[in-house]
């Protein structure tokens, strides 16, 4: 397949690279003219569970260049969307696009530019961290589930002969998936996942992990994904993991070395997605009336973060 992926951060890069080796043309959309020339000289390089492997992919600052594609991977920051999918709706309703973001919105918001009967969701677990342009390491693995953006009338997405091929393409690359049905309760599952590992990682820059070995980190992500399952179930939310607080524990200790995104924007200096993840149980909390502290807690101090960079004490020279 003719592959285009939007985006190439830490797993958009990861994604290409696996994709790439597994056979098929793929084309990375940047906006960065700068990461653009690096990643045209030297390639990807991904590092982690199976060794090192260096893949020479075209990079492109022309959104142009992407028609013909059969399928689009966007993998931006969550706040970043409608910009891509503002963008995207110029190449017409030729290729299939599947976000494969954090957060909870983003369907939506391609939904507004793009044909919806085009778009699909997913998810995945693995973990990826940024080391420099277009350089990553695989730092663990998870499940991958995708499934239709928006209800397709009868059509049942596990028969799907269209979104069985994007599984087998993912499969092929390493990344093994599932298709699911009621692509908003895999969007959900995700986020108690997110709300659970990102803000903590941020506030402490300890790995995924090292969570879980802390009393204090292990009972702040318990009350948060806790918080997170009474919001989504009295949104008819149906969780696609039997036990969800253990799955959060789960990809915790197969991601164990991996640098949160949210830990690795607030390192660089950069906005994060907090709003898009523990905001959105806060926002949701406060609608349905159900008391949500400890998320509520972690937005604001994330928030704080990202308002007060260059301003914080360093502890240098002293």
């Amino acid at each position: 397949m003719r592959i285009g992926i939007v985006g190439p951060g830490a797993m958009g890069c990861l994604l290409a690279g696996k994709i790439a080796q597994a056979g098929n043309e793929v084309l990375l959309l940047d906006h960065n003219p700068e990461r653009v020339e690096i990643i045209n000289q030297q390639g990807l390089i991904i590092e982690g569970l199976q060794g090192a492997l260096q893949v020479k992919i075209p990079v492109t600052l022309n959104p142009g260049d992407l028609q013909g594609t059969e399928l689009i991977l966007v993998c931006v920051k969550a706040y970043d969307t409608r910009t891509v999918a503002q963008i995207l709706e110029h190449l017409g309703p030729g290729p299939w696009v599947l976000t494969l973001q954090n957060g909870v919105g983003n369907v939506e918001t391609l939904g507004e530019f793009l044909p919806k009967e085009k778009i699909l969701a997913g998810i995945t677990s693995h973990g990826a961290t940024s080391l420099g342009p277009g350089q990553v390491r695989h730092a663990g693995q998870g499940d991958t589930f995708i499934g239709y953006g928006f209800p397709q009338g009868e059509s049942d997405p596990e028969k799907d002969p269209y979104l069985n091929r994007v599984k087998m393409l993912l499969d092929k690359a390493g990344f093994a998936t599932k298709v699911v049905p009621k692509i908003e309760n895999l969007i959900w599952s995700k986020l108690l996942i997110n709300i659970g590992i990102n803000a903590l990682t941020a506030l402490t820059h300890l790995p995924n992990g090292r969570l879980i070995e802390y009393s204090g980190t292990k009972e702040i992500l318990e009350e948060a994904v806790q918080e997170g399952l009474w919001v989504g179930e009295k949104k008819g939310i149906e969780f696609i993991y039997s036990d969800p607080l253990d799955q959060v524990k789960k990809v915790c200790q197969l991601t164990s070395a991996n640098v949160s995104s949210m830990l690795q924007d607030v390192l660089k200096k950069k906005k994060t997605e907090i709003d898009f993840l523990n905001g959105v149980i806060l926002r949701e909390g406060q609608r349905y009336g159900i008391p949500v502290p400890t998320n509520s807690l972690l937005t604001r101090l994330v928030k704080t973060i990202e308002e007060s960079y260059g301003q914080t004490v360093s502890g240098e020279g002293t």
